[in-house]
């Protein structure tokens, strides 16, 4: 069980929150992360590759300031969760609507550069995507098995649509990156649990 001892957070904490629960609809692009179909037709996806992708994320994360980062999350199911992950890390982030062109319109008041786009699901995010693309920068994003990604630099494979699933993984994002980052030095001190993160 020694895979199990080198996760994250523990695998039964995973399994709770349906992390791992993917869609009927499954694409080529998202083919490779999935584990097997359950007799509902629902994809489940491979709980250790989620979390080594959640480890690669918060290492390439913390290696920008926070207000070089930039999270965006049109999913409502997420917007409590960005919030708090913007509490504890200081990264800016747009829960909600994500005003067109910020990131590529020098002229616009509220224009400012980014050096990395964290996105929750590339559909509903998509302008913020093509925007991050046309100005070269990385795409980390959480995709589901019907997600497809063609512009995205790292692909967090995890059930991007329910609360649960999107609490824990922004309380995991968060408390690594602070770790990382050397702001923290255990889980103890991190602020919010990840109860909070995932309540409904």
């Amino acid at each position: 069980m020694s895979e199990q001892e080198n996760l994250i957070v523990a695998i039964d904490k995973y399994l709770k929150v349906g992390i791992h629960i993917g869609t009927k609809f499954r694409t080529a692009y998202m083919e490779p992360f999935i584990y097997k179909t359950r007799p509902d037709g629902l994809s489940v996806l491979n709980v250790q590759e989620i979390d080594r992708r959640l480890g690669i994320a918060a290492k390439f994360l913390s290696r920008y300031k926070p207000e070089e980062i930039l999270i965006v999350c049109r999913r409502e199911n997420g917007w409590k969760a960005v919030k708090l992950f913007q509490r504890l890390t200081n990264i800016r982030g747009f829960p909600g609507r994500y005003p067109p062109g910020v990131l590529t319109n020098t002229s616009l008041e509220d224009f400012f550069e980014t050096r990395v786009l964290f996105v929750i699901d590339p559909i509903p995010d998509r302008n913020a995507m093509n925007d991050a693309f046309k100005m070269g920068i990385p795409i980390i994003a959480l995709c589901d098995t019907n997600n497809e990604t063609n512009l995205i630099d790292l692909v967090i494979p995890c059930n991007n649509k329910g609360k649960k699933s999107l609490g824990l993984i922004l309380w995991i994002l968060a408390k690594e990156y602070l770790k990382l980052r050397g702001i923290v030095k255990s889980d103890d001190e991190i602020k919010i649990t990840d109860e909070e993160f995932t309540a409904e």
